[in-house]
């Protein structure tokens, strides 16, 4: 085929590939060249359920209608417009739809190009907030073990994956960790563990050490993804927001993953009813297809800027894309899909037959855990002694092999379909997993 051809790209070099084994994917490539609904198409033509909804962001589906149209209208209507002392129309009606569909609480609207940037927006709006308000020794931020909340500096600073952390210096100073919800005690749970709510006492620990006038946030993930789906033991968030509160800490989720229907609800704090300060997201805010993350602040938070003359700049910060019409014309008919398709209620019909489908899984081979909530699931697998990750990548192999795409994080298989999933998809997706797995060495 000729070079231009999607489907077979003739050199591979020059695209350093993120979190990849890049060596092996290039010895032997798995291309994907179209998508919609419920699959991929791969460059050999198979058809690829698509187990993950892309990387936890495609919740609609592929090839959305509404989505397609929303992005072609707008490219020829306006491409491009500053976001900085300038606006255009979109931004502002996607931040009302994004503000309405949140919890109560929650007013304001600060756009961003990624989960990452949403991340690091929030900690510095945080930091800048106590000392908008004379609290300006509040400068130590909390994370949590085995967190992910993106690769820039403040991200992995907080975040407590130890890969993403090692080979990048020292980073930020001043930042602490609770422990991770991990807990042997609680494998093969069905939803939420039981054990594990003393861990969030942890953060009166920290707070003693510090000293509450020191700590600006802490933030977690209502639900950890990257680390291989680790969840919050009942009552663990609520205790969390009450010892913030009591301290005049910030609370920030991390909704990245969680948020636009993950949970069978638009946001994990409305799932586990608990409302932070501020909330983080992305990926299923334009459904995976233009790049784009916001961050949502209560009242509180975004009126402690709105201080002194009217013609200063409250926060220096942004982004040349933040609220890019494009993006923003793409959030608006996502939002629009979840909720004239009721995909966030259908994931929450789903959960139970996800459930069932998932534990199901129990007792075959290497099988040492098995997770779930809402539609997300995990299955963790014993490692081949002095090989970490092989086992999981060799499932994820196979499953490819067999028309399933799974996503591994070290020896642990993850899950998190597109909200449009059938069960007939979901009997295909665990179906094809226990075949692999019974076959695994």
């Amino acid at each position: 085929m000729s070079s231009d051809s999607p489907s077979a790209p003739n050199d591979l070099s020059a695209f350093w590939m993120p979190f990849t084994a890049n060596r092996q994917f290039k010895s032997a490539p798995r291309m994907l060249v179209a998508a919609e609904g419920m699959h991929y198409t791969s460059a050999d033509g198979r058809q690829i359920l698509d187990g993950t909804a892309g990387l936890w962001c495609c919740n609609a589906g592929h090839k959305q209608p509404r989505i397609v149209e929303a992005i072609q209208k707008q490219a020829e209507e306006l491409d491009y417009a500053p976001a900085f002392q300038m606006g255009h129309p979109k931004a502002f009606e996607l931040a009302t739809k994004l503000r309405d569909m949140a919890p109560d609480t929650i007013e304001h609207v600060f756009f961003t190009n990624s989960g990452s940037e949403s991340v690091e927006t929030a900690l510095k709006i945080a930091l800048a907030y106590h000392r908008a308000r004379g609290d300006g020794t509040r400068t130590r931020l909390i994370g949590r073990e085995k967190g992910y909340h993106g690769v820039n500096f403040g991200g992995i600073s907080v975040g407590g994956i130890v890969s993403n952390r090692k080979f990048f210096g020292t980073l930020l100073a001043g930042v602490d960790h609770l422990p991770h919800t991990l807990l042997p005690e609680n494998a093969f749970s069905r939803g939420l563990p039981e054990f594990g709510l003393d861990l969030a006492e942890d953060l009166e620990r920290i707070i003693a050490l510090h000293g509450a006038d020191t700590i600006a946030a802490v933030i977690v993930e209502p639900v950890s993804g990257s680390a291989g789906v680790i969840l919050p033991p009942r009552g663990y968030l609520q205790r969390l927001r009450e010892i913030t509160s009591q301290h005049g800490i910030l609370l920030i989720f991390d909704e990245v993953i969680t948020g636009f229907g993950r949970l069978g609800a638009p946001f994990g704090a409305d799932y586990f009813g608990v409302t932070p300060d501020l909330i983080t997201c992305a990926k299923g805010l334009t459904n995976g297809t233009i790049p784009m993350g916001a961050v949502l602040t209560t009242a509180a938070v975004h009126d402690a800027f709105m201080q002194g003359p009217e013609n200063v700049i409250e926060l220096f910060h942004g982004y040349t894309y933040s609220g890019n019409p494009i993006a923003a014309a793409t959030g608006i008919a996502t939002l629009e899909t979840y909720r004239e398709d009721g995909l966030f209620e259908r994931a929450a019909e789903l959960a139970p037959y996800w459930e069932e489908g998932l534990h199901s899984l129990r007792g075959l081979p290497h099988v040492i855990d098995i997770r779930n909530l809402g539609l997300i699931g995990a299955v963790e697998l014993e490692p081949i002694p002095g090989k970490p990750t092989a086992r999981a990548f060799q499932a994820f192999l196979d499953c490819f092999e067999k028309g399933v795409l799974i996503r591994t994080t070290g020896d642990i298989i993850a899950m998190s379909p597109p909200l449009i999933i059938e069960k007939e998809h979901i009997d295909q997706l665990f179906g094809t997993l226990r075949d692999v797995l019974k076959k695994l060495a």
